[in-house]
C-alpha cells in the first residue's frame, strides 16, 4: 500500500498532521507513507520515522505553473492508493484530483466534494483535552477503520548532538542549571498575534518577581529590535534574570534549546506547539482574534493553560464576526491587562518551579 498524506502551512499544522503518519504506520507497518509539507517546516520533522519520504511544495511550485505541474505529474507517477487531504485548499485540490488514488480523504467543503471519495464534517466542539485541532486530525483516519489505538501526542525528536550544542550553550552564557529555566515566546508570527510588549515586560516582571529562574527569549533574528526594546522595558532586577544571548539561529536550534528548558510561557504560536510536542509545560496567551478552541491542546489547568481576553471580558466579543475581531486586535490586547493574566500566571509558576 501507498499513501500520502498532505499537510501545507505552519508548523504546528505541520506538527499535528505528523500524528497521521505514526497512526498509519502502527495500522500499516509495510506500508509506504510519504508526507507532503511546505519545505519551511521540514525541521519539526527530523528523526520521524513513521513516514517514508518527505514531498517537497516549495516556493517555486507556488511562482511557476511549470513547476506545480511537474509536482503534479511526479505524484501520479507514484500510483498511491490513498490520499489524506489535512490542507484542502487550492494547491492540494489538484494535487489530489490528478493523483489517481483509489482512495481520496478531506473534510467536507461546499463544491468540492466531487474530488475526493470519503469527506469528514468537522465537529465544533472537542470531546476530550487533547483538543479540537487534534480531534479534527484524527477524523480523517476515520473512513480507514484502522485497527489500532490511536496516539493523539505530537512529537519531536531531538539528536544527541542538539542536546550537546544546548548544554554547551548554556555552560557558554553561564546559565544555572541548578535553577528552572522558562523560554519565553515574547513575540508572536505577526503583531496581531503578539502580545504588548509594554504588557509582556509586567509578565515578565511578575515572573521574575515570585520564581527565581534562568529567563530565555524566543524570537526570530528580524524580530531582534523588539526583543531589544522589550528587555529594556524591564525591571534592572528581572533583566538580570534574562540572557538575550542565550538564542539559536535555525529552528533546530531553538528545539535544542527548548529541549533543555523545563517549560514555556507567552503567545501562542510555532514555539508553544514544539514545546508541546517536546512534552514542555506551557503557559499560552492568546491574541484576541485567534479562537483558542482550536489550539488549546492538551489543556488540563496543571500542566497545560492558555487565556483568552474572552473568558474575561466575554461582552467584547458579542456580535462580531471573526473579521471585525481581528480588525480590532490593537484594541482588544489593550484590554487584556496584565493583571488578568497574574493570578492563573502565579498558580502556573507556583505548580512548575517548586
Amino acid at each position: 500500500m501507498k499513501i500520502l498524506v498532505i499537510q501545507q502551512k505552519m508548523i504546528g499544522d505541520v506538527l499535528v498532521s505528523s500524528i497521521l503518519c505514526d497512526n498509519l504506520r502502527k495500522a500499516y507497518p509495510t506500508a509506504q507513507i510519504d508526507y507532503m509539507v511546505y519545505q519551511s517546516t521540514t525541521p519539526v520533522l527530523e528523526g520521524h520515522t513513521s513516514f517514508d519520504k518527505l514531498i517537497l511544495f516549495e516556493k517555486k511550485h507556488q511562482n511557476s505553473r511549470w513547476e506545480y505541474f511537474k509536482l503534479i505529474r511526479s505524484i501520479r507517477k507514484e500510483k498511491y492508493d490513498v490520499v489524506i487531504d489535512a490542507y484542502s485548499k487550492l494547491e492540494s485540490w489538484l494535487v489530489v484530483l490528478f493523483s489517481g488514488a483509489t482512495k481520496k480523504i478531506s473534510y467536507l467543503k461546499k463544491g468540492r466534494s466531487f474530488l475526493y471519495t470519503d469527506t469528514i464534517v468537522r465537529h465544533e466542539q472537542a470531546t476530550s483535552n487533547a483538543g479540537l485541532i487534534i480531534e479534527q486530525r484524527l477524523s480523517l483516519l476515520n473512513p480507514l477503520q484502522l485497527n489500532v489505538s490511536l496516539d493523539n501526542f505530537p512529537k519531536i525528536y531531538v539528536a544527541e548532538h542538539e542536546k550537546v550544542f544546548a548544554k554547551k550553550l548554556f555552560e557558554e552564557q553561564e546559565i544555572d542549571t541548578t535553577k528552572k529555566t522558562i523560554m519565553l515566546s515574547i513575540l508572536g508570527s505577526s503583531q496581531d498575534k503578539t502580545y504588548p510588549l509594554s504588557y509582556m515586560a509586567q509578565v515578565i516582571d511578575f515572573i521574575a518577581y515570585h520564581c527565581d529562574a534562568n529567563l530565555l527569549f524566543n524570537y526570530m533574528p528580524q524580530q531582534s529590535s523588539e526583543a531589544t526594546e522589550l528587555y529594556e522595558a524591564c525591571k534592572s532586577s528581572t533583566q538580570s534574570k534574562i540572557y538575550p544571548k542565550a538564542i539559536g539561529h535555525s529552528i533546530r536550534d531553538f528545539i535544542a534549546i527548548m529541549n533543555a528548558c523545563d517549560f514555556i510561557i507567552g503567545n501562542d504560536g510555532g514555539a508553544i506547539n514544539m514545546a508541546k510536542a517536546l512534552n514542555k509545560p506551557s503557559f499560552i496567551i492568546f491574541s484576541p482574534w485567534i479562537d483558542k478552541k482550536g489550539w488549546a491542546t492538551f489543556e488540563d489547568g496543571i500542566r497545560h493553560i492558555s487565556l483568552h481576553l474572552k473568558e474575561f471580558k466575554p461582552e467584547l466579543f458579542l456580535s462580531r464576526s471573526a473579521k471585525e475581531i481581528k480588525k480590532e486586535s490593537d484594541n482588544l490586547y489593550q484590554k487584556f491587562h496584565p493583571d488578568l493574566i497574574f493570578p492563573a500566571l502565579k498558580n502556573f509558576l507556583n505548580t512548575h518551579t517548586k
